[in-house]
């Protein structure tokens, strides 16, 4: 998960742009208006900031976001696939205005994962048990079953269930990046600290595990 996501806040140096998401300067400007006397007044309590990286502006009225809207969810994980990344930012960007759709994109995504992970089943709840199997944490997996409830038990490419809601596409992006956080990120850092023992440890180690 990205733990360095900066939610904008009136008057902050540098955050996550809700125009481009990179977290990166921002330049303050104030707005004024010309009057018909051909003198020009400052608007009160609107202003407009500009992100370094993108160079769009973004506009705050009374110290609040006006637009682009807020997005509170999280950025995808970093090692998050493409593939997935494209559904999760897409189900990012319209999970205000449209959380059912949101979500259905959200399901489409997990089953994707589902696949990276190597899981071949094609119902949710197959995939889940074969993960339990596996050593997935007992959260991650009520989370799953939740999601495997609440949609039917299963997950179709564009499939929109009555009951989804913003509550629960939130949900499904966090369940998301947990999932990728403990399957994949987890084990690939052990790896790397793994490889950075000396070369003589390494084999003393694999000798012992033959013997057990």
């Amino acid at each position: 998960m990205n733990k360095n996501y900066v939610i904008p806040r009136f008057n902050e140096k540098a955050f996550n742009c809700q125009n481009c998401q990179a977290y990166a300067h921002q330049v303050w400007i104030d707005v004024y208006m010309k009057t018909y006397g051909q003198r020009y007044e400052k608007f009160k309590n609107l202003v407009l900031s500009r992100c370094y990286h993108c160079e769009k502006l973004s506009l705050w009225f009374k110290e609040s976001l006006l637009y682009p809207k807020q997005i509170s969810i999280p950025l995808p994980h970093e090692d998050m696939s493409e593939s997935i990344k494209e559904d999760y930012l897409e189900a990012r960007e319209i999970v205000t205005s449209s959380p059912k759709a949101a979500c259905a994109l959200l399901r489409l995504a997990i089953q994707k994962l589902m696949k990276e992970l190597g899981e071949k089943e094609k119902r949710l709840v197959d995939n889940i048990v074969s993960l339990a199997s596996k050593g997935l944490p007992v959260k991650i997996q009520k989370a799953l079953d939740i999601v495997r409830v609440i949609g039917n038990e299963s997950v179709h490419p564009g499939q929109i269930n009555l009951n989804d809601n913003k509550e629960i596409a939130y949900s499904l992006f966090e369940l998301i990046n947990l999932i990728i956080e403990d399957r994949i990120s987890a084990p690939k850092r052990v790896n790397e600290l793994y490889e950075k023992l000396p070369e003589r440890k390494k084999i003393g180690l694999q000798n012992r595990d033959k013997k057990e």
